[in-house]
């Protein structure tokens, strides 16, 4: 099995599952005591988060690119950003490092693709919604994307900075998505990319009507099939 970098701490709540997931799906896939092989760097959320509200994103993208040498150094074969919102500095990071870099809205878009829909509702934090760089990844792959209005942006960000990020999940929260959630479907969303993987620890495929796609679990999955082919 190739070795796994994972760039993580973004939050750390969310990285813990990618381990966690990274692990299980290689069990399943080898069986017995198998466990993933990977090396991870973990940044301090906080210094990235203010160069996030301070629009310094070149900066933050440095920060990444300079985790991703070290976890070239420490062996990684392959890399993860673990986080949708730094998939802003994606090629920033993947020019750093000779190892290829698999990147999540690829990976999201496939599975999209793969269950026949065409039409998606993106729930993310307010980077990932309103800027390009995510949503023009996923069209780029024939995708329609659809995203929350003002008040519904403004309250799927809230959660995952004020509550998921910090380990908190919230009935009421689980309750406010739904109804994003509703008003997607209702404009025409097929289906629902969770673009934050914080989002998968509040909302599961029970909470929606139409399918959603949990971006962490299809990140882990396609790293394992990667690094476990040939």
């Amino acid at each position: 099995m190739r070795t796994i970098g994972l760039l993580g701490g973004m939050s750390w709540e969310s990285t813990a599952e990618y381990y966690r997931l990274l692990n299980v799906l290689t069990r399943e896939r080898l069986g017995g005591l198998h466990s993933a092989k990977c090396v991870l760097y973990s940044v301090d959320f906080a210094e990235i988060e203010r160069l996030q509200v301070a629009g310094r994103w070149a900066e933050a993208g440095e920060v990444l690119a300079a985790a991703a040498r070290s976890l070239e150094a420490a062996g990684a074969d392959l890399l993860l950003i673990c986080t949708n919102t730094m998939h802003k500095v994606a090629d920033q990071v993947a020019a750093a490092v000779d190892v290829p870099l698999l990147h999540l809205a690829d990976t999201t878009a496939e599975a999209v693709l793969a269950a026949g829909l065409r039409k998606v509702g993106l729930l993310g934090t307010a980077f990932t919604m309103e800027q390009d760089f995510y949503r023009d990844r996923l069209a780029g792959h024939g995708l329609e994307v659809l995203v929350p209005d003002a008040a519904g942006r403004a309250e799927v960000h809230r959660v995952i900075y004020e509550e998921l990020c910090r380990g908190v999940v919230r009935e009421e929260s689980r309750a406010a998505y739904q109804r994003v959630i509703a008003d997607l479907v209702a404009a025409g969303a097929e289906g629902i990319v969770l673009g934050c993987t914080e989002i998968e620890l509040l909302i599961g495929p029970e909470h929606s009507p139409v399918p959603v796609f949990a971006t962490t679990s299809l990140h882990a999955r396609a790293a394992v099939e990667r690094a476990l082919k040939d």
